[in-house]
């Protein structure tokens, strides 16, 4: 069982807060936010949290910051509306003017063994590792803001809030390796060039909507209301599974022989399934399912690529075909089938058509009443395959890695040292928690395996990590 762990506060030397600049002169001008850059449901800073054994010098990390934004320079950069429309539908931009990004420093009173297990989990007190920029608006904000926090057994924590309006989860990858990099070998050329043009991802003029585009709306959500009306009346609980490569295949081998799917596909049906299956919803509601889709080699997007080359791919699906209502392990398994084709067919269909799509996509968001449709949807964002836990500034690999907070979007997290093992981890409203543990861990799959094969579940790579409030 995991227990609570209240942070004790950071230490924040006297000039611990720096603006750290492009240590050589960078290009002036607007950059051009394409409309997948600039939707709204985007408005906010990926954050990052790693825990690495050994600390590195925060100098070097100053002067390897300094020099990739110069590389980076749009991360030096502030955001800002490219009219004078005060509404909520304007159109954003970066103003490129090399201000600099906020670098924190701090001390905290405690161990590296302290916080491993812990973290797995985030919790309120875990914001406090992340410097607070005072501002009135999102657009006040830095798009990088940064915190190196120092522990007493000579650890280091980092933690990273990216601009999500500039950067995706490749793209955010990207960056911080080009830091690494330079960090570790300051002389050195970036291996990968930042490409900084969004003008690839224009929408045409006028626009072409050629497609149904059933993760987004213009209008107000009717029966699904109630939906949204649980999700924001509780306290919201984070939840934590580990599938290690054996559970996963457990997985997959109900789908076969008459489907085969990837390790997203079929973690993302299960976990869809297992959320709606806790939610005791109308059987004949339509719900969806949210996920990114890398868009970077379907629309020849340039190498450097660090902008935002992901779409919503959209699964939909009645609750009565989704979610097994009894206790039948064939029933169980078509439902998971189920699930899985839904997914598959969502990315068939964004992949399809010579790109016709995703341009239809681009198009449709030119139109500012347009709304992700968060309804009745789960998202997904996938950070699994992204590299983010092979971050190395010199003093080896991240102990743990992973967001910084909890928020009601699931996330699919690396796992250190396992490449084939999947952490799900999703907020779900309090009353929902347990049956949400119980779909998700599947136990008569897990039981009729562990006959078979004399195995104890729990100490074959499927770990449950307990409830902790965020």
């Amino acid at each position: 069982m995991l227990e609570f762990v209240e942070l004790p506060d950071c230490f924040y030397p006297r000039d611990a807060i720096t603006i750290i600049t492009p240590c050589a002169p960078t290009p002036k001008h607007s950059l051009y936010l394409s409309n997948l850059d600039d939707q709204k449901f985007l408005r906010f800073s990926i954050k990052y949290l790693y825990l690495f054994k050994k600390s590195v010098s925060i100098e070097a990390l100053k002067c390897s910051l300094s020099r990739v934004l110069v590389d980076y320079y749009p991360l030096a950069g502030r955001l800002r509306k490219n009219n004078n429309n005060d509404d909520d539908d304007h159109k954003l931009e970066v103003d490129c003017n090399g201000e600099g990004a906020v670098l924190a420093e701090a001390f905290m009173d405690s161990t590296i063994e302290d916080l491993i297990e812990a973290s797995k989990v985030p919790n309120k007190s875990w914001r406090k590792l992340m410097y607070k920029v005072e501002a009135q608006s999102f657009l006040d904000i830095p798009p990088l803001v940064l915190q190196v926090t120092n522990l007493r057994c000579g650890g280091m924590i980092l933690c990273t809030a990216i601009n999500h309006c500039l950067c995706d989860g490749i793209g955010t990858s990207q960056f911080l390796h080009a830091w690494a990099q330079l960090t570790k070998n300051p002389n050195t050329k970036l291996t990968i060039i930042p490409f900084h043009g969004r003008h690839v991802l224009k929408s045409r003029d006028p626009p072409q909507v050629r497609f149904p585009l059933p993760g987004y709306t213009k209008t107000k959500p009717t029966q699904q209301v109630e939906l949204l009306k649980l999700m924001q009346s509780q306290p919201l609980v984070a939840t934590s599974f580990t599938f290690g490569s054996h559970q996963v295949l457990q997985l997959k081998k109900q789908c076969i022989p008459s489907l085969k799917c990837t390790t997203f596909e079929v973690m993302a049906a299960h976990t869809w399934r297992s959320w709606i299956g806790s939610l005791n919803l109308n059987s004949d509601l339509t719900v969806k399912l949210l996920f990114s889709i890398n868009i970077r080699k379907s629309m020849n997007l340039p190498q450097g690529y660090y902008g935002n080359g992901f779409v919503l791919g959209c699964a939909q699906s009645k609750v009565k075909d989704l979610v097994c209502n009894n206790n039948n392990n064939n029933n169980n398994n078509n439902h998971l089938h189920h699930g899985v084709k839904l997914v598959q067919q969502a990315k068939a269909t964004t992949w399809d058509n010579n790109g016709e799509y995703i341009r239809s996509m681009i198009d449709f968001l030119e139109d500012k009443n347009v709304r992700t449709d968060l309804s009745a949807s789960m998202v997904i964002s996938q950070w699994s395959k992204l590299g983010l836990e092979d971050l190395d500034f010199g003093e080896g690999k991240p102990l743990h890695m992973g967001p910084l907070t909890s928020d009601v979007y699931c996330l699919f997290l690396p796992v250190v040292g396992d490449a084939d093992a999947v952490r799900v981890l999703v907020s779900v409203p309090e009353s929902m928690v347990e049956s949400f543990r119980h779909h998700m861990m599947v136990k008569e799959s897990w039981e009729s395996h562990r006959e078979k094969n004399n195995e104890d579940v729990n100490t074959n790579g499927y770990h449950v990590e307990e409830k902790l409030f965020v």
